[in-house]
């Protein structure tokens, strides 16, 4: 994925209204800010669902005044927009850490997580990630779901993927599917609501669901 470069104001407030935004201020003469740079290439590699860009802090003097970016490199940490937290200097501990934890990965998590996702999703027999919960759904397709899931009368159990970004984010990569609700059955992805509604409509979903 790499660096994103900003070339302008508009760029630059594009870029960080993503959800994860690692924000590198920098100078071409300041040799240290290769060093973070280079980091962030890596971690861009490793992180597909946190934003890496760079601003070039003398160039771009009014977004830097207002982070109060005094020398460089200064990385600045982005979640929908706000700034969040940021490091001022050379670390590239700090710096991968700090990106980890963003998108709910700690050190040496992977596996970790991996098991606190079988966890979840072995919960119940049927078992629903989605946003919000049975009884208070936060999106139309959540909402949608839980009225066909209602009808059924099967039993099942929802889980908020807005209550932690760890098991939102994981779980796409875990089951490759990259959006919500998703539906599990005795521990098997069956699909989101398209699938749901494409079974329902075959005749097929009281006996998917039933396992």
């Amino acid at each position: 994925m790499g660096v994103e470069k900003i070339g302008n104001t508009d760029q630059y407030m594009k870029a960080i209204s993503d959800p994860n935004v690692c924000c590198l201020f920098s100078a071409d003469w300041a040799e240290q800010c290769g060093q973070i740079k280079d980091a962030m290439s890596t971690l861009s590699d490793q992180m597909p669902h946190m934003k890496f860009v760079e601003v070039p802090a003398e160039e771009l003097s009014d977004i830097s005044l207002n982070h109060q970016v005094e020398a460089v490199p200064t990385v600045i940490f982005f979640q929908n927009g706000k700034a969040v937290d940021r490091i001022d200097g050379v670390d590239v501990a700090s710096l991968t850490l700090k990106c980890k934890k963003m998108v709910g990965v700690v050190e040496d998590s992977k596996g970790k997580l991996e098991e606190r996702l079988k966890a979840l999703i072995n919960k119940s027999k049927v078992m629903i990630f989605m946003k919000g919960d049975r009884n208070t759904p936060r999106c139309g397709f959540s909402k949608t779901l839980i009225g066909i899931m209602n009808d059924t009368g099967v039993t099942y159990e929802t889980f908020d993927i807005l209550s932690d970004e760890s098991v939102r984010q994981g779980l796409k990569t875990y089951s490759d599917w990259p959006t919500y609700p998703q539906v599990y059955v005795n521990g098997e992805l069956i699909g989101g609501l398209d699938i749901i509604k494409e079974l329902l409509q075959n005749g097929e979903l009281q006996t998917t669901l039933n396992g």
